[in-house]
């Protein structure tokens, strides 16, 4: 049972990184000026990184001699598990997966997720899990960057035009409703924490929110905690395996080299 929250835990936080890589590679040879398409990329790069170690190591747990066989997992490799599974089986928050929009859609996007997953590997570098607390600490170098990069766009598209502050404004009209399920852990994500692995999503939540209020002062954006947010429905279901239509399109594009030629190698 324990080996079993391990992998979905280490498969949740692999699937997050896979999906916001794959969209924000949807940009490459796309975004707004040169420098900040290979900053764009270069990210999508550093969160594929992230999800093949997690793949990786979830692999290795099926692998196990000690681990619940069934399913259909046995032999699992990352690109099985990057490619072979179905919609369902996907744990990653339902707000990597959505739509890129406009550019200050996938900013907002990115700068919401990045804080939050600041917030969790800065924690989970203190996992009992020797492997999932390298992965973090190695990560977070990475994610230190997200956060800063895509801080100074919101700042840049809040406090600079018009057109570019309502932009912001509709990304965040779009979006808001996501971001509660960062913070209501899963079945198995508390299952990990009692196990000592694991972080207490919930507890992210307070300096999540101080993070974005601070950003959206500078970026004259009302405070989205209190400016009328507060308390408003979410999004739920993602984590569970429940997603938005768009994950299908997502992993159409993604699977579709593998499944339309099986086992094929370069």
């Amino acid at each position: 049972m324990l080996k079993e929250t391990l992998y979905n835990y280490t498969l949740h936080l692999a699937d997050n990184a896979l999906i916001l890589a794959q969209r924000n590679s949807e940009w490459c040879g796309h975004g707004p000026v040169l420098e900040q398409d290979i900053a764009i990329t270069n990210i999508s790069l550093d969160l594929i990184g992230q999800a093949r170690s997690l793949y990786q190591y979830a692999a290795e747990l099926i692998n196990a001699s000690s681990f619940p066989t069934g399913g259909g997992r046995e032999g699992a490799t990352e690109d099985t598990l990057a490619y072979l599974r179905d919609v369902r089986e996907y744990k990653n928050c339902l707000l990597v997966e959505q739509p890129n929009g406009d550019w200050a859609q996938t900013i907002l996007r990115q700068f919401f997720f990045s804080v939050y997953q600041y917030g969790l590997y800065q924690r989970l570098q203190q996992s009992t899990d020797a492997t999932l607390a390298a992965i973090a600490e190695k990560s977070l170098k990475e994610v230190t960057y997200h956060v800063r990069w895509s801080s100074e766009w919101v700042i840049r598209l809040g406090d600079g035009t018009p057109e570019s502050h309502q932009r912001l404004e509709n990304a965040l009209e779009d979006l808001w409703a996501f971001t509660g399920e960062l913070f209501l852990p899963a079945g198995y994500e508390l299952e990990a924490v009692k196990a000592g692995f694991g972080v207490n999503v919930s507890a992210l939540k307070a300096e999540w929110e101080q993070k974005v209020s601070e950003i959206f002062a500078e970026a004259t954006l009302p405070d989205a905690a209190t400016g009328g947010r507060e308390g408003a429905w979410m999004q739920t279901g993602g984590k569970e395996g429940v997603h938005t239509e768009q994950l299908g399109y997502i992993l159409a594009e993604l699977q579709y080299m593998q499944r339309a030629y099986p086992g094929a190698e370069w």
